[in-house]
């Protein structure tokens, strides 16, 4: 690969073509060079991997579009409101098209240069010798490349377990530099199937867990991250003795209740597996991700998103969760059930906090979800969350009473950070929103489009058309 990595990463996302000045300069020194000789040191393919990490950050957090918010605007965890900017409306009103542009470009091209980066990184890999510093390179990467393509297909494509036919349809392109994929940075790639990608995914990150180190530091991936995202993507997979092993090699343990308000202000990192850092001593800025839910200062809340009335008034008064992640925001004379999960760090409201990707309380309710599947002790391992989240509970459940406890502590513990839409997608669950108002006693104004149907086409996002113009053999998602 002779090319220089500017030219790669400026142009080998398929043809789709953005403004890259910024992400260009973050990812220095990937600005010039030749990829056969800047990789020379360890700490040189570390700059490398940090690179493609910064590439992920780039879509998670971003303040308009990220994903650690868009997929609750589209689901029916919120509504949105009325004294706000009504900023992603589009999305929340499920009028987003090919052109809308927001988040259906920026998932798109960052994915990809994330992946562009971890290729980079794993085409030279050999230039180190054979040892766990090369291992724990190569882990990083793979896990990269697999972390990424997986958030594309979820988004672009159908999840396995959403519909007969999710497997056969027409995922993304899974791009592998050991399968020549990276040659032609001018190539003209078809989409793959579900389960084409979900197979690829899956290698990646298993052979990522037999290599990857334990510590990588804050912001990285390490063996815990590697297994709590296999227990994540095998679930998607339907693959669910998978999902229980998997989340049996995560040690992180739970946050406890006392320790989720820290956890949300970045306090702490309590129950932490994976995280994006958004505003750290490694970092020089950051992106406000929390704005995607208000606009506030000193002295007013402007929400852009608050409560979906029904959901709110069904978590429990003694469920320690519903202090921590709501509160009574004030806005032109009007009180909404506002939600501070992302309200900022200690004593700020600026929005900027780190990118929660993965918890602890996740990976254990993957693994109920899994036991339940299987007609294993889901409810034990409920029960685990449920202990340390309530002061009392009735519990006991069985049967379907059991999957619906626990569906609904997953929308409650996982409220806000980019779950429910992808979780009611791959359970094949419509959207049902509440058909009360914006404001904290449910008045106001009611959703324009308060539910959206199972087998709606709108559960696929359009690819780009930037993506649909320069590549003459990706095909455009049905309805759009």
């Amino acid at each position: 690969m002779k090319n220089n990595i500017k030219i790669l990463v400026l142009l080998f996302s398929f043809g789709f073509f953005m403004s890259c000045d910024v992400e260009l300069n973050d990812l220095q020194p990937f600005v010039e060079g030749n990829p056969e000789t800047f990789f020379n040191s360890v700490s040189a393919f570390q700059n490398g991997v940090d690179g493609a990490y910064r590439q992920l950050w780039n879509y998670y957090s971003s303040t308009g579009s990220g994903l650690q918010g868009i997929p609750d605007i589209l689901s029916d965890n919120v509504i949105i409101a009325q004294t706000g900017r009504r900023s992603n409306q589009d999305y929340y009103n499920y009028r987003y098209v090919a052109s809308t542009g927001g988040a259906i470009d920026l998932y798109w091209s960052e994915a990809y240069e994330a992946v562009n980066v971890a290729n980079l990184v794993i085409a030279q890999i050999d230039n180190l010798g054979d040892g766990p510093e090369k291992d724990n390179i190569l882990g990083q990467a793979l896990a990269i490349r697999a972390w990424a393509h997986f958030d594309l297909v979820r988004v672009y494509g159908k999840i396995p377990t959403q519909s007969a036919d999710a497997n056969a349809s027409l995922g993304v392109v899974y791009l592998k530099v050991e399968d020549g994929d990276t040659e032609d940075p001018f190539a003209e790639p078809a989409r793959e199937t579900v389960a084409s990608n979900y197979a690829e995914i899956i290698g990646d990150l298993e052979r990522a867990s037999q290599l990857i180190g334990e510590d990588n530091g804050q912001g990285k991936l390490n063996t815990d991250g590697v297994y709590a995202l296999l227990s994540r993507v095998y679930l998607y997979n339907g693959e669910y003795q998978k999902v229980i092993d998997a989340a049996n090699e995560v040690s992180v343990p739970l946050a406890t209740a006392e320790e989720l308000e820290g956890l949300y202000t970045d306090a702490n990192e309590a129950g932490i597996v994976v995280k994006l850092a958004i505003n750290t001593s490694s970092e020089s800025g950051g992106n406000n991700v929390g704005v995607l839910y208000s606009q506030s200062n000193a002295t007013s809340t402007i929400s852009e998103y608050v409560f979906d009335f029904d959901f709110f008034n069904s978590i429990d008064e003694d469920d320690q969760r519903k202090d921590v992640i709501s509160f009574v925001g004030l806005n032109a004379d009007n009180q909404y059930n506002a939600i501070s999960k992302f309200l900022g760090e200690t004593g700020q409201v600026n929005g900027r906090v780190d990118v929660k990707v993965i918890r602890a309380a996740e990976v254990l309710l993957n693994k109920a979800e899994a036991q339940y599947e299987l007609g294993q002790d889901a409810l034990s391992t409920l029960n685990e969350l449920r202990d340390l989240r309530y002061v009392a509970y009735d519990g006991g459940e069985s049967g379907q009473a059991l999957e619906d406890a626990i569906q609904f502590e997953r929308r409650v513990e996982l409220s806000f950070e980019g779950h429910r839409f992808f979780d009611l997608k791959r359970r094949s669950e419509p959207v049902v929103r509440s058909t009360m108002g914006d404001l904290i006693d449910g008045s106001g104004t009611s959703p324009d489009f308060p539910t959206l149907d199972a087998d709606n086409f709108r559960f696929q996002l359009p690819i780009p058309i930037a993506e649909i113009n320069a590549n003459q053999n990706m095909v455009q998602n049905p309805g759009y």
